[in-house]
């Protein structure tokens, strides 16, 4: 099984950034290929793009008026179509629930002082409820792999935007994984921030106290360009936190090399994949890392516990925010992301808090495992389904999905999703890298090690070298 379109060159940050600064290439000549490039493709990637002459406008203005030492300078990218772009409407994949926005959302607006050059708002699961591409009147994703399974969601046509070389990078957003299970299932880097790192004003909400705006990329190098541009405190935004003074303790200073690093492992059998092929995956990529690190086995049942309180008692957060939505029944309402949303307003108070109660414990339990880890390292997910598996149980194969990811915004980690040597059966595998609150540079340092040498293919099939971190 081969990825379509392999033989496309991708639009990278660091590639793009020294052509421009080679004068190999302009911006212009990249929004011309760009549109080229989404014209040739059949794929549900887009709700709304930017129209063809009004993006080849904004290149031409870059080179007129930017400085190209400008981080992000010419790189084109998308935005999911849950975050606000001014002009633009916002869908959140749902045509009746549209409004264009009067306001760029912070994130956003950071890119394009960055002198990034936005291409347009990508399809998801309606609402940002799933983890499988699915859910959308704009259309049904599909990995980059193999049509017949899902691209994973919600960052669908995000994800898809990176892999299919329409853009250099995408933002996503991410409440219980939708930035790191179509990172997976396509072969990328996803960057899930500290909750509260990176701003959430202007995002429609799903969850406003565990949503994250996340970033898609092709290399670990890439998403770190991102998360530079786009982190800091936001006064508009009520869930924004400020970061440390300081890099946390364990992080080596700007420009030394990380150390070997000691990462901790689940107890043999406790975080098995489902599928065959996927354990193999799995059995492989821990023997990579023990070449790379020294492996800590953990017992990470108090993460794994939690992930089941996301749609047990989170749910209620969703239809605090979007049950009025959801009761006008818009044009396009999904029935799955409908009866899921609805669901929530059935729960009581006493049982949130039961909920609220129980993740304090699991928390406190799980403390004492980040005392001698650098980081802790998971599959992705324990599976990737096909479209007629989620056709035929779409709630219970989305929450087998989230068994490895559900847990981490609920227990304020950091995650880095990062692709693994691949399945026998062609298929991508992924795994993600977690870490305590403000840990993200951490992250991003191991997973530079982990793609540098572990023979990972991304998905422009480059591998990664280690890189010093902004601090």
């Amino acid at each position: 099984m081969t990825r379509p379109r392999a033989g496309r060159e991708p639009l990278t940050v660091a590639g793009l950034l020294r052509d421009y600064r080679g004068g190999i290439r302009r911006p212009s000549d990249v929004a011309v290929e760009v549109v080229d490039r989404i014209e040739g493709d059949d794929e549900p990637v887009w709700i709304t793009t930017v129209a063809p002459d009004d993006l080849l406008a904004a290149a031409r203005a870059l080179e007129r008026e930017a400085d190209p030492g400008l981080p992000l300078y010419g790189i084109p990218f998308a935005v999911k179509d849950n975050i606000d772009v001014a002009g633009l409407p916002t869908s959140a994949a749902c045509p009746g629930f549209a409004y264009v926005a009067e306001e760029t959302a912070t994130a956003v607006r950071r890119l394009l002082d960055a002198g990034a050059l936005l291409v347009g708002k990508t399809n998801m699961d309606q609402f940002a409820t799933g983890l499988v591409g699915t859910r959308s009147p704009y259309g049904a994703c599909s990995s980059v792999y193999d049509a017949a399974r899902v691209s994973g969601g919600s960052s669908s046509g995000s994800a898809l935007a990176v892999a299919l070389g329409h853009v250099g990078f995408a933002l996503g957003s991410d409440t219980a994984g939708s930035g790191r299970v179509p990172a997976a299932f396509n072969g990328l880097v996803g960057v899930k921030p500290t909750r509260g790192l990176v701003s959430t004003h202007g995002m429609v909400p799903a969850c406003a106290s565990l949503d994250c705006v996340s970033i898609l990329a092709a290399s670990v190098a890439d998403g770190a360009a991102v998360l530079d541009v786009i982190a800091g405190f936001d006064p508009r935004d009520a869930w924004s936190r400020r970061a440390p003074s300081r890099p946390p303790s364990r992080a080596p200073g700007a420009g030394s090399p990380p150390r070997s690093g000691r990462i901790g492992v689940p107890l043999p059998g406790q975080a098995e994949p489902e599928e065959p092929e996927a354990a193999a995956a799995w059995a492989t990529a821990l023997g990579r890392a023990a070449a790379a690190w020294t492996l800590v086995p953990l017992d990470v049942a108090p993460l794994l516990d939690a992930a089941p309180l996301h749609y047990a008692a989170w749910v209620a957060e969703r239809a605090s925010h979007l049950s009025a939505a959801i009761a006008a029944e818009p044009e396009g309402l999904d029935p799955v992301v409908a009866a899921i949303i609805g669901s929530g307003a059935d729960r009581t108070g006493v049982e949130v808090f039961d909920a609220i109660h129980r993740l304090a414990d699991l928390c406190a339990a799980a403390a004492p495992l980040w005392e001698d880890v650098d980081a802790i390292l998971l599959p992705t997910t324990p599976l990737h389904p096909t479209h007629a598996e989620v056709a035929a149980d779409p709630i219970a194969v989305n929450d087998r999905l989230g068994r490895f990811t559900n847990f981490v915004n609920l227990m304020d980690l950091a995650a880095l999703a990062l692709p693994a040597p691949l399945r026998r059966d062609g298929l991508p595998f992924g795994v993600t890298l977690l870490a305590p609150a403000f840990h993200d540079h951490r992250l991003l340092e191991l997973g530079g090690r982990w793609l540098a040498g572990s023979g990972a293919e991304t998905a422009t099939g480059t591998l990664e070298p280690w890189f010093p971190l902004k601090t």
